[in-house]
């Protein structure tokens, strides 16, 4: 067996890879940019070198430097995770020239698959089910359209280099064509390079799966059962499953052949994946094969029992399949959710920023099982406090849970969704879990359009929030400014002489503003939310934990406080919620020599004024988006605007100095 692999990749994958390595014996070499100096997979493994910039294309792209490196340290092989460099014939060709072992298929496999119109020629030919359509060299367009129309509408347009989603168009009816033909060509050219295009039949409510296959190098080849990826948005995978429901022995059978069948045709090695289209009715079409392995592969490990990163490694060593396909097994249920830093609610724009606070499950580091317990796994490239950066995919972490069955499956999921808690950036968790537990998903009635047709459910209209979530941050805001002290007067536990404290409370949530009125009452606190009245009592705080009794029952939580932003968890939902504080930056710009900055994390939207502009008290300055409010930053005094540091579009975080400001 090897001693020592280079890890090509970064992350989540990385990390990965290198749990393996070390359960086996194997040193592992990684590598990183100057921005991910710091990062998990660095600290994992056994060594780690500087490759670059930042910039993918200057770090972790760079196959000749790689190599390089891997022969200076003494590196026997090379791993290249998913992405960057794992589907580059080039980079696999470059590897055997080194002499280094390349931990993937052949690069005539990859070359053979990279083309969908070659690949499916190929397929045709190992009599794989191919989905109606042309995949052939002619791309003039009166042809192309003719085709379509012989097809019969609707149609899909896909790049034929292309991948991810880019260069797809679908088209309704034959007047629409040559228009989507030209735009789907241009995004092709821009995004790969090649504009070919290939014209197949539209599936109306296809389901996506995909079978696992594995081969070595002595001619054996098997399957590992399939997984369901139906739920995506614009073709991006955000739930998986193992295996898919409905899911007949004898349908199973016939799509594991099948790719038996691809891997085969093509003289595959290694970890592979043969995705296929499939119909509600049963009938399934070959789509893609993907040369390396999967994001969603943990759930192919749930149900097996197997690592697939060791198989990886001993096939890549020479050895035969460890286990032939009378012998592979499939036990149970898994669900794997991406957990990404993105805003679900502003179109999944990905979302940067520090995770400064970050509570998981309780989960094991890496697992797989076939036994009766529910398992909760956490495979991830990122710690608290580590950054996601603009450089490279925000993915935070792939939460996947086992059980011995679907039902259980999910309960677990919504679980240990509940349990996640990040602070420092937008995640996609609440949606997840508004997903799992939507009527179509929980029933199994699936297929690639679930999220654009059930708009309704995953993204309701904001509703007033709960007065337990009001209360926590309340109690929270409370705490941080409570300190004792034998002078009465520097006292802040809101005693009076002759009665009681009444203060009014200002929080911003999802746009729309809560007032609570708070008397204290001798350690405790009558709250007033409209006309509603509660008591409220502190009953426990360990950090940002609370605990807390409101009128007849009590109500537990995690509040953590970001400047003036309160992110609350309880009852398995996160809330934030930004304080309206009335002494917020008062004489802020006199004390620090003309000193704006920003109240909360925010984007800056409009620029009011210009350098060098002489500007009255109380002029609007610019005006920063916050919390799906506008706030308009106003000139504190009279003065002179010494510097813009922001432009319209930047993303500012909380504290951020804005502007340079002169008083006069």
């Amino acid at each position: 067996m090897f001693t020592k692999i280079l890890i090509a990749n970064r992350g989540e994958i990385a990390c990965r890879v290198a749990a393996t390595a070390r359960r086996m014996g194997i040193k592992t070499v990684a590598v990183y940019s100057e921005a991910d100096a710091k990062a998990k997979h660095v600290a994992v493994c056994d060594e780690a070198v500087l490759i670059g910039p930042a910039a993918a294309k200057e770090s972790y792209l760079l196959g000749d430097k790689i190599i390089a490196v891997a022969l200076a340290t003494g590196a026997q092989a090379i791993h290249p995770g998913y992405g960057f460099l794992s589907e580059n014939a080039g980079f696999a060709q470059a590897c055997a020239a080194a002499g280094l072992v390349f931990i993937g298929p052949p690069a005539t496999a990859i070359q053979a698959m990279g083309s969908k119109s070659a690949a499916k020629a190929l397929m045709e030919k190992a009599e794989v089910p191919l989905v109606p359509g042309y995949h052939g060299d002619n791309q003039d367009a009166d042809f192309l359209q003719q085709q379509a129309d012989k097809i019969a509408y609707p149609v899909l347009l896909k790049a034929s280099a292309g991948g991810g989603g880019k260069g797809m168009r679908i088209v309704e009816r034959s007047t629409d064509f040559k228009a989507a033909l030209a735009s789907c060509k241009r995004e092709a050219i821009n995004s790969f390079g090649d504009d070919k295009v290939l014209v197949e039949k539209y599936l109306t409510r296809p389901r996506h799966i995909e079978i696992q296959v594995f081969a070595d190098s002595h001619g054996a080849c098997v399957y590992l059962f399939e997984r369901d990826c139906s739920v995506q948005r614009r073709h991006q995978k955000v739930l998986e499953e193992a295996p898919a429901p409905g899911m007949t022995a004898e349908r199973r059978k016939a799509m594991g052949d099948a790719a038996v069948a691809a891997a085969k045709a093509v003289g595959y090695v290694g970890a592979g994946t043969v995705e296929f289209i499939a119909n509600q009715d049963g009938s399934f079409y070959f789509m893609e094969m993907n040369t390396r392995l999967q994001v969603e592969h943990p759930v192919t490990e749930m149900i097996t029992g197997l690592d697939l990163v060791e198989w990886q490694l001993r096939v890549a060593f020479g050895e035969a399949l460890p286990l032939q396909q009378e012998q592979l097994q499939l036990h149970g249920h898994a669900i794997e959710a991406r957990i990404y830093a993105e805003n679900p609610e502003k179109g999944f724009l990905p979302s940067i920023g520090t995770l400064r606070h970050l509570r998981t499950p309780l989960a094991r580091e890496f697992a797989v099982s076939a036994s009766k317990d529910v398992i909760v796994r956490i495979d991830s490239g990122v710690r608290e406090g580590d950054a996601i950066s603009p450089f490279y995919d925000p993915m935070i972490a792939k939460l996947i849970v086992w059980a011995p069955d679907r039902q259980q499956a999910l309960a677990s999921m919504v679980s240990a969704l509940a349990q996640y808690q990040i602070v420092g950036l937008s995640s996609n968790i609440n949606f997840l879990q508004r997903l799992i537990l939507s009527q179509p998903f929980s029933s199994a009635d699936l297929d690639t359009g679930l999220i654009e047709r059930h708009q309704d459910v995953l993204f309701p209209a904001p509703q007033p929030v709960a007065m337990s979530v009001l209360a926590l941050t309340t109690a929270a805001l409370l705490a941080s400014e409570n300190t004792t002290s034998t002078d009465p007067w520097a006292n802040t536990n809101g005693w009076r002489a002759n009665s009681n404290l009444q203060r009014q409370l200002t929080f911003v949530d999802e746009g729309k503003t809560s007032a609570v009125a708070v008397l204290y009452q001798n350690g405790s606190y009558m709250l007033q939310h409209g006309q509603h009245f509660s008591l409220m009592t502190l009953l426990k705080q360990s950090e940002h934990d609370f605990e807390i009794s409101l009128a007849d029952r009590t109500v537990r939580g995690t509040v953590v406080r970001e400047g003036e932003l309160f992110h609350v968890f309880t009852e398995g939902h996160q809330h934030t919620l930004a304080y309206a504080d009335p002494l917020a930056h008062a004489g802020e710009s006199e004390g620090d020599g003309g000193r704006l900055t920003a109240p909360m994390p925010g984007k800056i939207v409009a620029l009011l004024v210009t350098q060098g502009e002489q500007v009255k008290k109380g002029a609007p300055l610019l005006i920063m988006e916050a919390m799906k409010m506008e706030h308009t930053i106003a000139a504190p005094a009279d003065g002179l605007v010494e510097e813009l540091l922001y432009a319209v579009g930047d993303q500012v975080s909380e504290s951020a100095q804005l502007l340079a400001f002169k008083v006069d």
